[in-house]
């Protein structure tokens, strides 16, 4: 998992304003989780500049790709999301936000803990493309939660992806169907930060194992996404079809050995690899096959690897 946001603020406050990343820790953090963009706030000129700065190079850099943007994804009061949509979706399902599991109010599931049909209330801040806040979204109820074998969540909102569409302007990101591919092009969205991290994936981990949970077919960045603690739960959107391939979701601080913001990875044969300073996500494409009609949600459905309470 990602450093608390709380680690990840003192980092930064350390390592200056000319260090990279270069991110403005609030003035108060404790009470700036998960807020809306403010363009009043150094904070959020801060950020707002940054995303641009990204958004921009990663154009220059990779200039026959499609360019990714904000518009889609929410911010949580303690880690990033976006709202997200599958092939078949209609605009009258009851539209669903995707972020990690360990970024649930009830805390980080157990190995072996699935969370499912669990009222909520929680609220996401919606925002446009270029990052500010359009919306306050709210949840029904936790649809899916887990740690196992995945790192992911998927809260279903009180509002259809039509509504939010025809109040807001801004339509729901595309879940691929297709497994990832190495070398691909990929941007990494943070609503939490306003930041976008623009790398490739670099290939794939048999098993990511960290602390006490194991990940499978964990998907592994090229350096350039250095992703900090708050981007927990980020899409991860193919350049080239915006669709999202991924959920961010950890990465490797201090080159220890498996542990809990450490994790290694562990081959077919159990042997082991460590990457200091480099981020995974979990993939993702498998997923719409547990999600029905109305976005109803079916563990027991052909083609659903999602693991079960």
């Amino acid at each position: 998992m990602r450093k608390s946001l709380g680690a990840a603020l003192l980092a930064l406050a350390i390592a200056g304003a000319g260090a990279a990343p270069a991110v403005a820790a609030p003035v108060n953090s404790a009470d700036s989780f998960g807020k809306s963009t403010d363009t009043s706030s150094v904070t959020s000129v801060v950020n707002e500049a940054v995303a641009s700065t990204t958004e921009t190079l990663g154009q220059v850099l990779t200039p026959k790709v499609k360019a990714v943007n904000f518009a889609g994804t929410v911010a949580l009061s303690n880690c990033s999301g976006s709202v997200v949509r599958f092939s078949d979706s209609e605009d009258n399902d009851p539209a669903l936000v995707m972020s990690n599991g360990h970024c649930l109010e009830t805390g980080m599931p157990g190995p072996g803990e699935v969370v499912v049909d669990r009222a909520s209330s929680r609220t996401f801040s919606l925002l446009n493309a270029s990052g500010s806040r359009v919306a306050t979204l709210r949840a029904s109820k936790i649809a899916y939660g887990t740690m196992t074998d995945t790192d992911v969540s998927f809260y279903q909102l009180t509002t259809t992806y039509g509504q939010i569409k025809s109040s807001y302007g801004i339509n729901a990101l595309t879940m691929a169907d297709t497994h990832p591919v190495a070398g691909t092009a990929i941007t990494v969205a943070s609503g939490y930060w306003k930041r976008l991290y623009s790398c490739n994936i670099d290939g794939f981990a048999y098993r990511l194992k960290e602390g006490d949970w194991t990940f499978k077919d964990s998907v592994r960045y090229t350096s350039a996404c250095n992703t900090i603690g708050g981007t927990s739960g980020s899409p991860v959107i193919d350049q080239a079809t915006n669709k999202v391939v991924a959920v961010n979701n950890t990465g490797n601080e201090d080159g220890q050995r498996c542990t809990v913001n450490n994790p290694c990875e562990v081959d077919e044969s159990g042997n082991v690899t460590v990457h200091q300073g480099i981020n995974y996500a979990q993939e993702t494409y498998q997923i719409s096959a547990c999600f029905g009609v109305d976005n109803k949600l079916d563990l027991n459905a052909s083609g659903c690897v999602l693991p079960k309470p």
